[in-house]
């Protein structure tokens, strides 16, 4: 028994060697962690402060920074102020007046874009409403824009049927009458139903035409109808001579002209010069003349204005002189450039060339009026007969109107009925005729018709 027990005391003394050495080195593993765990994390302390550190030194730079900013924007104000007070007194402008002055500068350039690209925009949008219209209006079709064609001295219409050009005659001829009166255009009829329009002056062929195709229009012809179709076609004669202008403008690229030059431009479509139509005249030549500017590096502008308004003088009416002193007096009033002035003024050579741009418009101008068949210069003097002869009997302070027909051989006065009286219209008549024996020239004899006519139109009141 005593050697087992001493055996088994020493089994349980090394049993309980190992447990404890096992708990002990346990025990050492785990304080191991622990201080390793609390080194790192003094480690992550520390980097975290330093890291604290840097940016509390960061800050402290920028709040520093900021202050000399705010510093500098400041001083840079107060410069800006004192540059400002030295260039308002150096330009004797404030500042709001140099913002005026720069804006409408820069407006000023960029309004002929502008101009364009609206200009562009509208014919778009005029382009499509038409062709709408067309499909909705038929008879749209005959305000449709065509080709103009050159007329002298007479303008033609078809009339849909016979019976329409007896409503055109009326009864006894009265109608034809009437507006022969109304319109001082003669009018024959053919067999194919076609009236012949004859004047030497084309804006009264123009009103006369346009009237006649109204009245075909509206079917109610008769007397006082045309008077009052007559007189309100003649009434928007200004309109007219607009949208006249207006096309030859665009089709040449000249925009931003002052209405009333456009309107006067108008009138080249109804004159001509030793029989050549002022609109083809004048269309020829601006493309003659750009194109010439373009090859030779001329101002192509400059060319283009002065072709469009070198012979503008010669619708002046109002006033007196050559049509090139009319031309310069028409363009200095409305503040056109002088190098523009300058052709007008020389592109008849009447004063030496100042520029190679008004020796373009000389040449452009020769090119176009000296080509094969433009001119018919025996035209022109028969519009002078016509209208002497015309101006002749308007001498007289009892006549109205004076219209002269059948190339010069019948001229129709139509008399004032409130100044003169029936007997006063025999004599008058004689001393016409009398006085175009000394004062006219034509070939043959004058027929003088003198009319005196009273009118009086009253109309109901609304029910």
């Amino acid at each position: 028994m005593g050697i087992l027990d001493a055996w088994f005391t020493k089994v349980l003394d090394e049993e309980e060697s190992k447990t404890s050495s096992g708990k002990a080195k346990k025990t050492t593993d785990k304080e191991e962690q622990e201080k390793q765990l609390a080194r790192e994390l003094a480690a992550k302390i520390a980097e975290l402060e330093r890291k604290e550190g840097a940016l509390d030194e960061r800050e402290k730079l920028l709040s520093t920074r900021e202050v000399e900013i705010k510093k500098k924007l400041v001083d840079l104000k107060l410069l800006r102020a004192k540059q400002l007070e030295k260039l308002e007194k150096i330009s004797q402008l404030t500042e709001s007046k140099a913002k005026d002055i720069l804006l409408e500068t820069v407006e000023r350039q960029l309004s002929e874009d502008i101009a364009r690209k609206i200009r562009e925009t509208e014919e778009e949008i005029k382009l499509h409403s038409e062709e709408k219209a067309r499909e909705i209006l038929v008879d749209v079709l005959q305000h449709g824009t065509t080709d103009y064609v050159a007329e002298y001295t007479v303008s033609t219409i078809t009339l849909p049927s016979e019976e329409m050009k007896g409503r055109i005659i009326g009864r006894e001829g009265r109608n034809i009458r009437a507006f022969e009166r109304a319109t001082g255009v003669e009018i024959e009829l053919d067999e194919a139903n076609v009236i012949h329009l004859s004047s030497f002056d084309s804006i009264r062929r123009e009103i006369a035409r346009r009237s006649l195709e109204k009245l075909v229009h509206d079917r109610r012809i008769q007397p006082g109808r045309i008077t009052e179709i007559v007189e309100k076609t003649r009434q928007e004669m200004d309109r007219i001579l607009f949208e006249e202008g207006e096309k030859l403008c665009h089709a040449v690229k000249v925009y931003r002209l002052h209405p009333d030059l456009i309107r006067m431009l108008g009138r080249f479509k109804f004159r001509f010069s030793y029989g050549q139509n002022m609109i083809i005249h004048t269309l020829e030549e601006t493309k003659i003349g750009v194109q010439l500017a373009y090859e030779l590096g001329a101002n192509v502008n400059v060319v283009r204005l002065g072709c469009l308004l070198h012979d503008v003088g010669k619708v002046v009416n109002e006033e007196e002189g050559t049509h090139i002193q009319l031309g310069v007096n028409l363009a200095r009033k409305y503040r056109l450039p002088e190098e523009v002035i300058a052709c007008i003024a020389e592109h008849h050579e009447d004063v030496p060339f100042s520029t190679v741009e008004s020796r373009i418009t000389w040449v452009a101008d020769a090119a176009s009026g000296s080509r094969p068949g433009a001119r018919y210069e025996p035209h022109e003097d028969y519009v002078q007969r016509m209208e002497q002869i015309e101006k002749i009997a308007k001498e007289f302070p009892q006549v109205k109107e004076a219209y002269a027909y059948q190339a010069g051989r019948y001229l129709m006065v139509m008399v004032n009925p409130e100044s003169t009286k029936d007997d006063d219209v025999i004599i008058l008549a004689d001393k016409i005729a009398r006085k175009l024996e000394q004062d006219a020239s034509y070939a043959g004899q004058i027929k003088v018709a003198c009319i005196r006519e009273t009118q009086v139109i009253d109309t109901t009141r609304a029910k």
